[in-house]
């Protein structure tokens, strides 16, 4: 999964950044024009691998992992022409760091969460219009070909550049299927799931069911399908250098349970729809994510796409079944572990092994 994460400049992105990642990126505002996008990882949580770990005692652990790219402030009136968003077309969520908090040495101006959101909202069309543009002049010269893809694509690109200049997002476009082929490479960032990441200072966040800002910004992604998640980025960024028992201690001041990782990764999981199965020996437990939805074969391409191409069937265990029983040997006994063919719909959690011939 690689999530982009933008902002107006001095939100809190670069410090959410860090906080997420463990990396020691520059905060405040960019002086270099030519400043590259940071870019870090991140492993997600699993205590189902941990306990196929305890398992296995595989000679290799590997979870799952969330790319963070993290771009320059978008400044107002940047989104065409900006080609730091041009880094982020690519990604599979957008994480849009919203300013909640107040603060005289940054801003001249009272925080105001849903104005800031539609600011940076219309940035981003108005770099989708450039995108549609050049895509439009393309498909015009094709077009002379006679080919009729081309055809509809300038008349999809056409309704396309109207709609976005009406300062709506692509997301909002009635697509048909054979659109959505023709954009399957357009890269347009109004059409992507959309994260709002409501920073706060540590008294809104121990309070962020009540602030004020919280809760308007949750309205504004309620009315455009998006998902909103109340984080700390100061905070988060300080416990991520603690230990696990000293940020915990930190953690429950604030009345938290979890890390804003843990947190953004289920949201970010909901959002997309995803999940994970696991594959577990003693050469390796590793996680791989997959959307909801996959069949057995298809999942088995994650793995290697020989297995894809010669399945045969799926040896499947859910992990809570595994995990009740105790050993392999005991969830066989009590006829827990499965076999499923080329049919079955992976389940978030099922331990499994590939059968196949080449």
């Amino acid at each position: 999964m690689k999530l982009g994460i933008v902002g107006l400049p001095n939100v809190g992105k670069s410090t959410l950044f860090n906080a997420l990642t463990g990396s020691s990126a520059e905060t405040g505002s960019y002086s270099n024009a030519a400043a590259k996008p940071n870019i870090g990882q991140a492993r997600v949580p699993d205590e189902r691998l941990d306990w196929l770990a305890e398992y296995y005692h595989p000679k290799k652990y590997t979870p799952a992992t969330i790319e963070f790219v993290d771009v320059v402030g978008i400044k107002k009136g940047a989104g065409r022409g900006n080609a730091y968003l041009q880094t982020i077309r690519q990604v599979d969520a957008l994480v849009h760091v919203v300013r909640c908090f107040e603060s005289d040495e940054l801003f001249t101006e009272p925080a105001d969460a849903v104005r800031d959101a539609e600011t940076l909202d219309l940035e981003l069309i108005l770099a989708d219009i450039e995108l549609v543009e050049r895509r439009l002049d393309r498909a015009k010269k094709n077009a002379k070909s006679g080919d009729k893809k081309y055809r509809r694509e300038v008349d999809m690109c056409t309704e396309l550049l109207t709609h976005l200049e009406d300062g709506k997002p692509a997301s909002s476009f009635p697509f048909t299927e054979e659109d959505r082929d023709i954009l399957q490479d357009g890269g347009l960032l109004t059409i992507k799931p959309v994260i709002y990441a409501a920073n706060l200072d540590e008294d809104g966040m121990a309070h962020y069911a009540e602030d004020p800002q919280f809760l308007a910004l949750s309205r504004l992604a309620e009315a455009q399908g998006a998902a909103v998640l109340p984080v700390a980025a100061k905070f988060e960024e300080d416990i991520s250098g603690m230990d696990a028992e000293d940020a915990a201690l930190f953690m429950e001041e604030l009345g938290l349970t979890e890390r804003g990782l843990d947190r953004l990764i289920r949201t970010s999981y909901e959002l997309l729809g995803y999940i994970s199965f696991l594959t577990a020996g003693e050469d390796e437990v590793r996680a791989w994510t997959i959307v909801r939805g996959t069949k057995a074969p298809r999942a088995a391409g994650k793995v290697h796409t020989d297995i894809e191409r010669g399945f045969i069937r799926a040896e499947i265990v859910a992990f809570d079944a595994l995990k009740a029983s105790g050993t392999m040997a005991a969830a066989r006994e009590k006829g827990l572990v499965r076999m499923e063919g080329k049919e079955y719909v992976m389940q978030d959690g099922d331990v499994t092994f590939f059968r196949f011939n080449v």
